[in-house]
């Protein structure tokens, strides 16, 4: 479990456990001499708090592991209380934000997968900061045991739903993403369900058409922000190598192996991707395909000078955008905007 640090500066402490899948685990015991059989004692007590008798080769063999937990820096909650980020220090000092999300009977975690992000979308506070490193699988998953340790101090369920949107690029860190997935998911353990986990990406197209062969089928979330090469690439670099028709055409891969629909994000910029014709352009770019159109009103960062549009400018485009394309579109909730807890404004 993971331990709240009673000081900011406090060292972290150092955990393998949370590396590994059940059938790692088991391995992992194997290697080191102690019987499996009890690998699912270990497993649950590890994830869920459950103690369970073991052996006393099994109870040497854990003392002698290292966990790698992070540890709390700060934390902030915003002013309608549903949202708390918290910045977490890992065990080589670097820092990332996770955000917990509160709603009525449930609660969400936003959860990183790198310190910085390799991306560079000119909006994005993550982005603006640079890549820095990966995340390891355990401290992915450690973010999910520090939520919801936080939660059972507050006598509250724990996370029910996950969404890969905090700092980072997921697909850029595909196998601990996915291998830290496996671990949450796994019915064993946490058990949260594959269909409450929304994967966020940038439109990192090898990473979407890996995941369309995941045997679990998660949410996938991807940002378009233009409906033409040029505007895109203004936003999204990595568009000059994934341009729209080979992400588009990912998009219909992964739609059409996974039976779901995709979730397109469209963050509107006033000026810049918030007008009448915006949404014709991309209601016939996306008209016939299997999407629902999230949109987003921009965030602000300090990185970034352009604004949010007004809210019958987003309702303007949201129905302009509906009317001639057929398709679903809705205005994500906005969460924790006062806190920089909110989409693309995560940094460490």
């Amino acid at each position: 479990m993971i331990v709240q640090a009673k000081e900011a500066c406090q060292k972290p402490l150092v955990v393998t456990l949370s590396d590994l899948t059940f059938p790692k685990l088991q391995q992992a015991m194997r290697d080191g001499g102690v019987n499996p059989v009890h690998a699912l004692a270990v497993f649950q007590r590890h994830h869920l708090g459950v103690e369970k008798k073991t052996s006393a080769a099994v109870e040497e063999w854990l003392a002698q592991q290292e966990i790698i937990e992070p540890v709390q820096s700060r934390c902030t909650e915003s002013s309608d209380g549903w949202t708390r980020k918290y910045l977490l220090k890992l065990a080589d000092d670097r820092e990332i934000e996770s955000v917990l999300m509160g709603y009525s009977r449930r609660h969400t975690g936003c959860l990183s997968t790198q310190v910085g992000c390799a991306m560079g979308c000119v909006f994005c506070a993550t982005g603006q900061m640079g890549f820095r490193r990966h995340l390891t699988t355990g401290e992915i998953v450690a973010q999910v045991h520090f939520l919801n340790a936080r939660l059972k101090e507050r006598g509250e369920e724990p996370l029910r739903n996950l969404v890969m949107m905090g700092m980072g690029e997921p697909l850029h860190n595909f196998d601990a993403t996915i291998s830290a997935l496996d671990i949450l998911t796994d019915t064993k353990g946490l058990k949260i369900a594959p269909s409450r986990v929304s994967i966020s990406t940038v439109g990192h197209v090898p990473g979407i058409l890996k995941l369309a062969e995941v045997e679990k089928s998660y949410g996938l979330s991807v940002s378009l922000h233009g409906a033409t090469d040029e505007e895109r690439g203004a936003l999204i670099p990595v568009n000059k190598r994934w341009p729209l028709d080979v992400l588009l055409d990912a998009c219909r891969a992964y739609s059409e192996k996974k039976s779901q629909r995709v979730i397109i994000a469209w963050t509107l910029i006033d000026g810049v991707n918030d007008s009448d014709d915006h949404a014709r352009r991309l209601a016939h770019l996306l008209k016939g395909m299997n999407v629902h159109l999230n949109l987003i009103p921009l965030n602000p960062t300090d990185g970034y000078g352009q604004g949010t549009p007004t809210d019958e400018r987003v309702q303007a485009f949201q129905t302009t955008f509906r009317d001639l394309s057929g398709l679903p579109a809705t205005v994500r909730q906005r969460r924790g905007i006062d806190v920089g807890a909110g989409c693309g404004q995560l940094a460490s």
